[in-house]
């Protein structure tokens, strides 16, 4: 499995736990899904750093996603507010973390030019 695709599989499984733990407060059943998702996620993301996405990538991806997926879905499944001020944070988020990507491609082909 491609490095990218554990990316997305271990934020989806992050963010599932998350939304889980919003229902656990009304079932406590879905506790259980909150500690085997946040277990999971985080050995996903262990699999995307050995399969060598660089940490400051992986985790900015995973974290930038993870909060604006939760967030979205959270308003759509649980009718929390999402305001244009929120949705600019969450657009701002996922800049910066495009940011981070692109500065280390360009310091992987720079490395890469040296040698």
């Amino acid at each position: 499995m491609s490095a990218w695709l554990l990316l997305a599989a271990a934020i989806a499984v992050e963010v599932t736990a998350s939304l889980s733990l919003k229902a656990a407060l009304d079932a406590p059943a879905f506790y259980v899904v909150v500690v085997v998702g946040y277990v999971a996620s985080f050995a996903l993301l262990g699999l995307v750093l050995r399969a060598g996405i660089p940490l400051g990538v992986a985790y900015g991806i995973w974290g930038a996603l993870g909060v604006a997926a939760t967030a979205l879905l959270a308003a759509v499944l649980f009718g929390e507010p999402l305001t244009p001020v929120m949705l600019a944070g969450l657009a701002l988020i996922i800049v910066g973390v495009l940011c981070v990507e692109l500065g280390s491609q360009r310091a992987t082909e720079r490395k890469r030019a040296r040698s």
